[in-house]
């Protein structure tokens, strides 16, 4: 392997095509010592490294196939003559630390793994990043530290899970276990299906199965063009629960993607362009996307020295249909997209709309158009997974909206993914914390036309920005999606659906209006007018701020350094 595919691991090593007297290789010897116990020969010295990023573990479904997957990519690496370094991460299981004080970590945990893989990737000079995401945050996690390097390299998804069934039940998922709990609070099932619903739901790996976050943002990494066609939705392992030949082949083709974009010396920012942003966005309006997209793609744009305002969603999302009918909106999985041709399916209608950029390079060298060329037509297909543009599951405007005013002077986001909700008024119940809100749900204290207030669940606040699926849910599997509004700094699951307000921004710890607000106060919605606004006399809000104080801060550790670093949501709770 020619010296030139070393850009930057001949610092690590020496350079395998200087004379053994140069001093810089006399320097590195101690280097090359260690390197050999390891297993290295001569001939490795000349050979490019590869950080391959891999957030295995065997605590949760989404990512604990992912050791096998790693394998099979350094079993590559070295076939096609690389070395390749495994830089394990930590990773966090939404679903498993919903509602529970461990999910303060979750959103923190992208951003330390974006850290993780710059540490590794730069302490041993490697050249070349090849990076597998599968847990939702993970996905954003382990691209971040491409584009912020800009290091050649290629992500590649772990895959989705299959949906699950039993008895009475078909088409399951993780949202179906959420939705369930509120059911049982509510009296409309039983102990006993509560436990089958448990039971069947999660039938084997892969990462939560419907348009969720794992789901959006793998798509929206394929769509920016860091991840090869048709990888954002192929399921992790077949009904055996076994790693599928396509998954394992896909890993050998990402590795081939990583070697070939070293040898023509095209990094991440050549990709990752503001073009390539706006498809991504596109793509997100498209499916039906999680609200977590907004915050990871700000992320990745910041990363990649792109600007991206959050206000650039509502300029795309205005002209972007929602065309998949997908869950959690929907009825189906992203396994049945998968089966009818997957993402280039519907970035091909997309592309023959006018609604994305055609001429974005991508991982593999060819442009999106050229990708999604001879992708199956829609109106080829028999299926009613995805809507053509001319008959759209929803309209432009109907998914994700940014909004603004008295209570969000910054930015909120809210979701409401095709229902047909101009305005909402309700009167607010308010709670310092996820917990009470959720009991009251359960206990029936949250009535239709409420507005449930949950604050100081921020990025600071928390710290970590948790997801609100657990009283979001409760509220769906009540009945009450449809009648009772959300409105939280913290942020919602891929799961989440109804009416849902998060990211508000300034969040209720740095003092921003939501911090005022008080149980009884008039919260008003409008959708058309991308408003937010907290109905309460300039003179009285005046009067609680003046009494308001911030809740002591008695943090230590990791949640200490975040609350310190991160910025608010609007500008992706980036941390740096």
């Amino acid at each position: 392997m020619a010296a030139s595919l070393k850009p930057t691991s001949w610092k690590l090593t020496g350079n395998p095509e200087a004379p053994r007297e140069d001093p810089h290789w006399i320097k590195r010897t101690a280097a090359r010592a260690h390197l050999r116990a390891i297993g290295f020969q001569d001939e490795d010295f000349k050979k490019p490294v590869f950080t391959v990023v891999s957030p295995y573990s065997n605590a949760l479904p989404c990512n604990n196939h992912f050791r096998e997957l790693t394998d099979v990519v350094v079993a590559e690496v070295e076939r096609l003559g690389g070395k390749a370094f495994v830089c394990g991460t930590p990773v966090v299981s939404d679903g498993e630390t919903m509602g529970a004080s461990g999910m303060k970590y979750s959103l923190i945990s992208r951003d330390l793994i974006a850290d993780c893989a710059e540490c590794m990737h730069q302490a041993y000079a490697a050249d070349s990043i090849i990076a597998l995401g599968g847990c939702d945050k993970t996905v954003p996690g382990v691209l971040m530290p491409l584009a912020r390097l800009n290091t050649p390299g290629v992500s590649l998804y772990g895959g989705t899970i299959l949906p699950g069934k039993c008895d009475g039940h078909e088409h399951l998922d993780a949202c179906a276990v959420m939705e369930a709990i509120g059911s049982y609070g509510a009296g409309i099932i039983d102990i006993e299906e509560l436990h089958k619903i448990e039971c069947g739901s999660l039938p084997g790996s892969g990462a939560c199965g419907g348009m969720y976050t794992a789901n959006t943002m793998s798509s929206a990494v394929e769509a920016l063009g860091m991840a090869l066609p048709g990888t954002a939705s192929s399921p992790a392992v077949t009904l055996e629960n076994v790693i599928t030949e396509r998954k394992k082949e896909q890993c050998r083709q990402a590795v081939a993607a990583a070697m070939d974009n070293l040898k023509s010396g095209v990094k991440a920012r050549d990709i990752m362009t503001k073009k390539a942003f706006e498809n991504a966005i596109t793509v997100l309006y498209a499916l039906g996307g999680s609200t977590n997209g907004v915050l990871h793609l700000l992320a990745l744009a910041y990363e990649a020295g792109v600007e991206l305002a959050v206000e650039e969603f509502n300029r795309i999302g205005e002209r972007t249909p929602l065309l998949s009918n997908l869950q959690p909106h929907g009825r189906y999985h992203m396994k049945d997209l998968d089966d009818i041709g997957g993402l280039p399916v519907v970035m091909r209608e997309l592309l023959e709309a006018g609604l994305i950029h055609g001429d974005c390079l991508t991982v593999n060298g060819k442009t999106m158009a050229e990708n999604v060329r001879n992708a199956p037509k829609l109106s080829d297909l028999t299926q009613d997974v995805i809507n053509p543009i001319s008959k759209p599951f929803a309209p432009a405007g109907r998914h994700i909206v940014i909004i603004k005013g008295s209570l969000a002077p910054d930015s909120a986001v809210l979701k409401i993914s095709g229902k047909p909700i101009a305005q909402f008024t309700g009167k607010a119940v308010v709670f310092d914390g996820e917990q009470k809100a959720f009991d009251a749900v359960m206990d029936g204290t949250i009535k239709p036309g409420d507005v449930l207030v949950i604050r100081y669940e921020g990025p600071k606040g928390s710290p970590g920005m948790p997801e609100m699926l657990s009283p979001g849910s409760a509220l769906v599997g009540a009945g009450l999606g449809n009648s009772v509004a959300l409105v939280t700094d913290g942020r919602f699951s891929g799961a989440s659906h109804g009416i849902m307000l998060g990211h508000v921004t300034p969040e209720a710890m740095c003092g921003g209006p939501i911090a005022l607000v008080e149980n009884g106060d008039e919260i008003h919605i409008d959708v058309g007018k991308k408003t937010v606004d907290l109905v309460v006399p300039e003179s009285v809000l005046a009067e609680r701020r003046a009494r308001w104080q911030a809740p002591p801060d008695t943090l230590r550790g990791l949640l200490a350094k975040y609350r310190r670093n991160v910025a608010g949501a609007h500008k992706g709770a980036t941390t740096y």
